[in-house]
């Protein structure tokens, strides 16, 4: 007898499939199935203080943000084409001071903090207990992924500026890529060295929010204005620094994982390497033209 008389059912469906069709078919299985059980592992693996917290558990909602932001870069300018330039002088005035605010706050706990547990500037790793001095490196941790995950409106104010020639591939980079690097810093790491990178982060975003801000003031700032190539050297000298910390870590024995280390270090040379590149056709091709 027939394993299935009705020709629709799965038994028969996969007689009809060639070896090769049964062979793709029990491939995507697997790999559907892989995708599945890393899910579950990042979901189960985490730091238990920083699941609850808001965008943690799961990378889904993240992921979910970065593919809206690069819809945003993609359709944005589309569909600003034929428009005029929105006006935002005041939201910008607003925006970029609070950001000024958030990032003295985040600059100020991490440095504390760090200060009061007796951290270690070469080698330090996290402390994953619920003491207040954890709980408050943790909570300043995942205010700075917070904070990355609001500066992707900085691409949304050139797109309603139709300042098209500011979304460079460094800049969608750099800001479609911090989300998920403190993501997972939040998600496994909240502390450790990593306040490290916080700590330089936030007092560059101090000075560069504070640039940001007088220049939305107006066209009469500009003559206050002339230390703009110092800012992209302060943004190099940063990652100068987190590319010789993380690569100090690499080679010597620190209770800090080495894939982090690794990771951190390569995005930081990456970055190095796209700055260097702005800051030579920004304001040395420029002199020689």
């Amino acid at each position: 007898m027939s394993c299935c008389p009705n020709v629709q059912s799965k038994c028969c469906v996969e007689r009809a499939l060639s070896p090769v069709q049964r062979f793709c078919r029990c491939q995507m299985a697997s790999t559907w199935q892989r995708v599945q059980s890393m899910h579950q592992w990042i979901l189960e693996n985490g730091d238990k203080r920083t699941d609850p917290w808001l965008l943690v558990y799961s990378p889904m909602p993240v992921a979910f943000i970065f593919l809206l932001y690069l819809g945003v870069v993609w359709a944005g300018p589309k569909l600003m084409k034929r428009r005029e330039p929105v006006d935002l002088k005041a939201v910008l005035i607003v925006y970029n001071f609070a950001m000024v605010c958030l990032s003295v706050y985040m600059f100020h706990e991490f440095l504390v903090t760090s200060l009061l547990s007796n951290y270690s500037y070469l080698c330090q790793p996290v402390d994953y207990s619920t003491s207040p001095l954890a709980m408050r490196m943790a909570r300043v941790c995942w205010w700075f992924f917070f904070s990355k995950v609001i500066e992707l409106a900085d691409t949304v104010f050139f797109i309603l500026r139709k300042k098209n020639s500011q979304l460079t591939f460094l800049h969608v980079y750099h800001h479609g890529t911090m989300i998920f690097n403190w993501w997972a810093g939040v998600k496994y790491l909240a502390g450790g060295q990593s306040f490290f990178i916080g700590l330089l982060n936030t007092f560059v975003h101090i000075v560069m929010y504070s640039y940001y801000g007088l220049a939305a003031l107006g066209p009469h700032m500009q003559k206050y204005l002339w230390w703009k190539r110092y800012l992209t050297s302060l943004q190099l000298l940063q990652f100068v620094l987190l590319t010789t910390h993380t690569g100090y870590n690499l080679f010597t024995e620190c209770d800090f994982p080495d894939s982090m280390n690794a990771v951190v270090f390569a995005y930081c040379v990456s970055l190095i390497a796209l700055f260097s590149n702005f800051y030579y056709q920004s304001y040395r091709k420029s002199k020689k033209t």
